[in-house]
């Protein structure tokens, strides 16, 4: 009877870290706790805090390693160098050691699963050196728990340890976090990334592209167990005994190629509209979203900045990316990359909530093209105090050498005198301060507008209005209504009273009249009264006065 073949193992576990060697990214806390360990000052609690995929499970299983490690003479003490072949070491690892005991927090978030340690801990470890309690997710338990578990973790036994993980530091109380000695992991750095799984790609015999390796490390967001997951997708879905080029990355993620992103931005900058339609819709074609799109030109943006002022390459950047920041910083003001990242970021985020995200996004960039086609403010105040591009007025005409001027390579550009301003119009009825409180971009308009309706005026002259008390306007409510108005329409002032008196119907009044107005029409038509005759205990519930139909029972 033959062997069953062994269970593959995702790389995110095969390659988990066994040695504090092996964590990639967190030097600083590597230091701190092997400085701790020689020096025999260990905390008796840890937190480890940090976004997914850092390694703060991993580390902590190192430090109980670390702790409990015998040396393979089994006569060693603690070191930051576990040798991973004692007993404890193997059995840590494996996840069997009676007294390395693991808690997800977010399925044992009662009183009662902590309860558990707190009754645990009087006792001696069974067969290690320390008794460690490795709680993830700890930002999960309830505010019982934490509370249940602070005396202990105050002044727990000598030979105990509490190794606490959390992505949401800000959720564990502060009189928990005060009794931890606390290490932030960081994101890991795109290029230490990008080393990391070039190696695990060799161990695993598969030939991956280093812009495929970029492109994973990009997505990876700075966390390693991401990046692995990905990489373990990617050499999934390459051809069978072929290598990871980043063409299938870049479809099997649903990125921008880096080149088709470069070549519109190119078109932006130059104004060419069929160009960018067609970028576009070849992006869509190849099932790019147009969030990524516009993602990936923002980048470009910041990319191009950085090039600007001097800031230190990406190593993900492809040479070809460089070069072409380069050029494009050795081209383009501060002033006009400023204006594109806000026209993009804008854009970027009309694309997100938009109902049609392609044609969302191809107005955006058509704003983009059309924003590069105007000349820089500053620079048009320049020419025009030098005479190189005149102001004029309606009805004149340019002098010749200002109409042979060229302003930023764009056709000459006259500057007319604008006419002063006209007052705005006011509401001459309550349904137009209705609709303009209705229709305005103040926070508090809409709200107001619900309020106007129920208003009686006794007087409407706006911007004097007077309304009749009792129909829904409070004396302390005027001056909150006057301030909303005069931002609803700038320069007016705006006087309200509230005074005795019946005033006209208000909006609302006047739509309860034309309903029941309706309603009375239809109650008369005869074939209505005929079925109300016919059945005396019928009730009208529902009507449709503009098609004369009605709904009886």
């Amino acid at each position: 009877m033959s062997d069953s073949p062994p269970v593959y193992r995702v790389l995110a576990r095969k390659y988990r870290p066994q040695r504090f060697t092996e964590l990639i990214g967190q030097d600083a806390m590597v230091q701190t706790l092997g400085n701790a360990i020689r020096r025999d000052r260990l905390a008796h609690a840890f937190l480890l805090t940090g976004v997914r995929g850092v390694g703060k499970t991993s580390t902590a299983r190192l430090i109980a390693k670390a702790l409990n490690c015998i040396g393979p003479d089994g006569q060693g003490g603690p070191t930051i160098d576990p040798c991973g072949q004692c007993e404890p070491c193997v059995a840590i690892a494996e996840g069997r050691h009676i007294d390395v005991v693991e808690m997800d927090a977010a399925s044992h978030t009662g009183v009662d699963d902590v309860r558990e340690i707190i009754e645990a801990v009087r006792y001696a470890a069974v067969s290690a050196r320390y008794k460690v309690y490795i709680i993830d997710e700890v930002h999960m338990l309830s505010k019982n728990a934490f509370n249940a578990l602070l005396k202990t973790l105050e002044e727990p036994p000598a030979h105990v340890k509490f190794l606490f993980a959390t992505t949401e530091v800000n959720k564990v109380p502060v009189t928990v976090l005060s009794r931890c000695q606390r290490f932030d992991l960081r994101r890991i750095p795109a290029d230490s990334l990008a080393a990391h799984f070039a190696k695990v790609a060799t161990e695993e015999g598969v030939e991956v592209e280093p812009e495929a390796l970029a492109l994973v490390a990009r997505a990876a967001e700075g966390s390693a167990r991401d990046g692995l997951s990905i990489l373990d997708q990617a050499i999934a879905h390459g051809a069978a005994g072929g290598g990871v080029t980043a063409a299938q990355v870049r479809d099997m993620l649903g990125l921008s190629d880096r080149g088709a992103i470069r070549r519109l931005f190119g078109q932006l900058l130059a104004g060419d509209v069929p160009g960018v339609l067609g970028s576009v819709a070849q992006q869509h074609a190849l099932g790019v979203e147009p969030a990524a799109m516009l993602k990936g030109l923002l980048e470009t943006v910041h990319g191009v900045t950085r090039a600007k002022v001097g800031g230190a390459d990406d190593p993900a950047l492809s040479v070809e990316e460089r070069e072409a920041f380069a050029d494009w910083a050795s081209r383009m003001g501060f002033a006009t990359l400023h204006r594109l990242w806000q026209l993009l970021l804008k854009g970027h985020g009309e694309v997100q909530t938009a109902v049609l995200p392609r044609e969302a996004a191809e107005m955006a960039l058509l704003r983009v093209v059309h924003a590069s086609q105007l000349p820089d403010p500053q620079d048009l105040a320049k020419r025009l105090r030098s005479g190189e591009v005149s102001a004029l007025v309606p009805g004149s005409s340019p002098p010749p050498a200002a109409a042979s001027a060229p302003v930023a390579a764009a056709a000459p550009v006259a500057v007319q005198r604008e006419e002063p301003p006209q007052p705005p119009a006011l509401p001459d009825s309550p349904q137009a301060l209705f609709d303009l409180m209705d229709q305005s971009p103040v926070p508090t308009a809409k709200t107001w507008a619900v309020t106007i309706r129920r208003l009686r005026f006794i007087r409407f002259a706006a911007p004097e209005l007077l309304v009749a008390a009792g129909s829904g306007l409070k004396a302390e409510d005027v001056r909150p209504l006057q301030d909303c108005l005069r931002k609803a329409r700038p320069g007016v002032v705006w006087s309200i009273t509230v005074a005795d008196g019946i005033g006209k119907p208000s909006l609302d009044d006047e739509d309860r009249a034309r309903e029941n107005a309706a309603r009375d029409a239809i109650l008369a038509a005869p074939v209505v009264a005929a079925a109300f005759a016919a059945f005396p205990d019928a009730e009208l519930i529902g009507y449709a006065p503009d098609e004369s139909r009605s709904m009886s029972r």
